[in-house]
Parts: structure tokens; sequence; C-alpha cells
């Protein structure tokens, strides 16, 4: 936007050159605008008195939301269980429920004019980093990653040692201990335990279980487990930090939830407990950005493709009442397929998403 003076000032560089012999067209290009743009200044005023825009009366949209329905979206995003859920959570959890209020953007937009857009939880708000990209999980019980991180006690220099494994399909928490010591044989157990709860001898492929190079993981009373249990042992390359970004995604996870102690755990059976209420919440209450907002619980039981269907039909009836307030198509609801981690060439997930698109039309 050209201020007054600046445009009072072109105009007469540009008159002064077309006085002393320059056309009217090379003048304007030299100034930096274009021909037409000084003639609708002269022609409107616009070297008398500036520009108009920032002080236009501008209607308000037909569709726009009514003030009631601004104050509903304020007041459901105030609610105590949308506390510290972003809206990109808060739509798809009211979708579940058969409510439609506002989109993603609408909620955004209308927190931020209350001052209330700050990033939710304690947490920093994510950066934006590229997917992790050796394995491929098309459906639950081919992938899965595991790692150990601490849990701080009261005792400073004492820790707790929660290990996890994650389905990395279905973002599921399959398998979880604390101990107060890290050490092989707690590995082994864990990976036994979780293969039987997940029926693992009853499968003729056997899943790969993906770890970092950690001392613990890599024992060889583990890699006899594993052995004995059929399943398939894989570890991230040397010196690189991002190889398992999933289970260190979910221990981040887990260390910024508001329940998490600031000041460490007081002993083995609070850290259990807090273990047990956190698997509990992240399987079957957290709605997860990466499987379009369902549990890991419903997408590792199949249930995700009916309820990405029922919010997508949800979205499309309040399209229907609104056609105004959407400019181009309803939010993408589809399932998510393929699941990569550190695949060796991109050719190689293409070949097996065709794959995996083509095998519903086989059958």
């Amino acid at each position: 936007m050209i201020g007054l003076e600046a445009r009072q000032n072109l105009a007469r560089n540009i008159h002064a050159a077309q006085q002393a012999g320059a056309r009217l067209k090379l003048a304007c290009a030299t100034a930096g605008i274009d021909v037409r743009t000084l003639q609708r200044w002269k022609a409107r005023d616009g070297l008398v008195a500036g520009d108009g825009r920032p002080a236009a009366q501008r209607p308000v949209p037909a569709h726009a939301l009514s003030p009631a329905e601004r104050a509903e979206v304020l007041r459901v995003a105030n609610e105590v269980r949308f506390a510290d859920v972003p809206p990109a959570r808060i739509v798809p959890m009211l979708a579940d429920e058969g409510v439609y209020l506002a989109s993603e953007s609408t909620f955004a937009r209308i927190l931020r004019e209350h001052g209330q857009n700050a990033h939710r939880g304690r947490a920093k708000a994510p950066a934006t980093a590229r997917p992790p990209t050796t394995h491929i999980a098309t459906a639950p019980r081919q992938v899965w990653c595991w790692d150990m991180t601490y849990l701080p006690a009261t005792v400073a220099g004492r820790w707790f040692y929660l290990y996890l494994i994650l389905d990395l399909y279905s973002r599921k928490i399959v398998g979880w201990e604390v101990h107060e010591t890290d050490a092989a044989e707690h590995a082994a157990h864990l990976v036994r335990r979780t293969a039987l709860a997940e029926d693992i001898a009853a499968r003729d492929a056997k899943p790969v279980l993906h770890g970092d190079n950690g001392a613990t993981l890599k024992a060889t009373t583990v890699l006899a487990m594993l052995h004995w249990l059929g399943v398939k042992p894989s570890y991230s390359r040397p010196r690189v930090s991002d190889d398992n970004a999933y289970a260190e995604a979910l221990f981040r996870t887990a260390k910024y939830r508001p329940e998490f102690p600031a000041k460490g755990f007081d002993d083995l059976d609070a850290a259990r407990l807090w273990a047990a209420s956190f698997v509990h919440w992240y399987n079957f209450d957290h709605r997860h950005s990466g499987i379009r907002y369902v549990s890991p619980a419903q997408r590792h039981a199949g249930e995700d493709r009916a309820i990405l269907a029922a919010r997508h039909a949800l979205y499309a009836e309040a399209r229907q009442r609104n056609p105004n307030r959407w400019s181009r198509h309803t939010r993408n609801w589809e399932p998510i397929g393929v699941v990569t981690l550190n695949p060796e060439r991109d050719s190689v997930v293409d070949m097996t998403s065709r794959a995996t698109d083509r095998q519903p039309l086989a059958a």
C-alpha cells in the first residue's frame, strides 16, 4: 500500500519525466507502478485523499457465524475437557459426538480474537520436520517400535525405567513396564508378555521389532527371546538420532502430560500407577493427529474406517446446510493407509501403497 505522500512524489516525478520527453509507460515502469495505477489515482482522488481501503466499510458476509454461534464456539473451547486441547483435536472429538459447530480455522480465529490462541499444554509448539522414513506397516502387528526412557524420582540421582512397545500402524501401546533397574531381563520379559497379549504365535507373519542401539535392547538375553518368539529385530543406524522417531515422540507426549509430576515420583508404585493411567489415556482417549484424530485402540481394532466415514457424512451434512461457509471440499477424513519407518527408497513405499490399494478390488 503506497501512502499519500509517496503517491504525490511519484506522480510529480512521472509528470516531470513526461515533460522532458519520456514515454508515460516507461516512466511508470521506472517508478515501479503500472500506468493504470496512476490513472486510477487521478480519476478517484487518490492523489488528494490517499488510499481509502483501510477505512472502508465492509459488510458482514451473509454466511458468517452469528454472535450466538460464536459465543457457543468460545464456550465449548473453554470447557474443562478441552482446556489443553487445540482446535485440530476439538473438532474431531465433537464430530464423534455428532456435533459440528465450526471448522478448526474458525475455532482458532475466535480464540485468537479473545486472546486465547496461545499453544495449549506444557510442550512447546511442534516444529515441522521431515517424516520418519526401513519398514512398512499396512496393518496392526506388523511393525513394533520400542525404547526405554528415564522417569525421575523425588530423590536426586535416582531413576525409574519405563519400557514401551508401540505398534507402528495403529500407534497403540501394546506393551509397557516400569522397573527400578535397567536390565535385559526386563526387556525380554516385556517382549514375551506383549507377544502373548497380541497372539503373535497364531500369526504366520511375525512382527518386526525396531529399537535403537542401546545395550539393553541388543543384549543376548533379548535376542534369544526374540528368536524364540520368531520376532525379527531391527535397529537404528549408527549415529542417527531419528530412526526411532515414533517411540521418541511417544515419550515426549508422555512427559509433557499435565499430570506428569514435575518433581518426580515418590516410589516405584507411583511411577507404575502413572504409567498405567497414561497408557489407558493414550490408547483409548487420545485423538492421534497421525491417524486422522482417532484413538490408537480404535485403529488397532479396525474401527477407524467407520468413525471417519461418520465424520465425513457429518461434514457433508454441515456443508449442505450452509454451503456458503465452504469455499472448497470438506476436510479429508480418509483413513491413513501405509505407515513407514525409515524406508530404503520411496519407490518401495509407493509399490506397497499401490498393492494395498488394489487388495479390496481384487477381493
